[in-house]
């Protein structure tokens, strides 16, 4: 027991380095590559949407939840909401990125992987069913709606079609690569699951397009893992 505690608390605070260095490499990266700061916001997402693959590893269920929590918190303080303005100055790269982005995006980012994770952390596919198109999809649903999106439509917020594909394609594509490593794991046949990952790439994609900006980060995940299970991912 000791032994699994102390190497879930090791692989915890790998996970926290990890995030922390993704938070400070994409606040640096606008400038040191020359892109965008959407790019760079958008980097950050993607990355920290690979946090599911380590979630097997953990011995104890509670310990993928910690993984995000904190950062609940942290993106509020960072945020233009902090009550506590020097807090804010201090974590610069991360408030920048709020900042550019919606500014509530990041903290229902947080939110979402932490309700995930506390409902389903023993099966981490689950969890990666809501997080991947959160990820992978919404942000190439963006980059390609912004630079190639010519035919828009309007449900909420500005989107379009060729956005749409991108996040269909992308979430499709992820979730695909995460059901063949969580096959390796779990043993299930990946080839059963097929409709289950088009399904749910498909209601993440028209989610997508119905949510404001930054509500996405909530309502992607939930109804993506939501179709997962409806139609028997579990």
């Amino acid at each position: 027991m000791l032994g699994s505690l102390v190497s879930d608390v090791f692989l915890m605070v790998v996970c926290y380095a990890y995030v922390l260095t993704i938070i400070v490499v994409s606040g640096k990266i606008e400038k040191t590559l020359n892109i965008s700061r959407k790019a760079s916001r958008k980097f950050l997402h993607v990355m920290i949407g690979n946090l599911p693959f380590v979630i097997p590893f953990f011995t104890l269920t509670v310990f993928p939840a910690l993984v995000a929590a904190p950062f609940i918190v942290v993106t509020f303080l960072a945020s233009p909401y902090s009550p506590f303005k020097a807090l804010e100055n201090r974590m610069k790269d991360l408030a920048d990125i709020t900042e550019e982005g919606h500014k509530l995006g990041l903290i229902f980012y947080a939110i979402s992987y932490t309700c995930l994770a506390s409902l389903f952390a023993p099966r981490p596919y689950i969890i990666a069913a809501g997080v991947l198109p959160m990820a992978y999809g919404d942000a190439a649903a963006s980059i390609v709606g912004e630079k190639w999106g010519r035919v828009k439509y309007r449900v909420v917020a500005n989107k379009s079609l060729e956005g749409s594909a991108a996040m269909f394609l992308f979430s499709f594509a992820s979730l695909a690569v995460g059901l063949v490593f969580f096959s390796t794991l779990y043993h299930f046949v990946f080839t059963s699951k097929i409709v289950v990952l088009l399904a749910a790439a498909a209601v993440a994609t028209v989610v997508e397009g119905f949510s404001p900006m930054g509500f996405d980060n909530l309502t992607i995940p939930a109804a993506s893992a939501l179709i997962f299970l409806l139609f028997g991912g579990f």
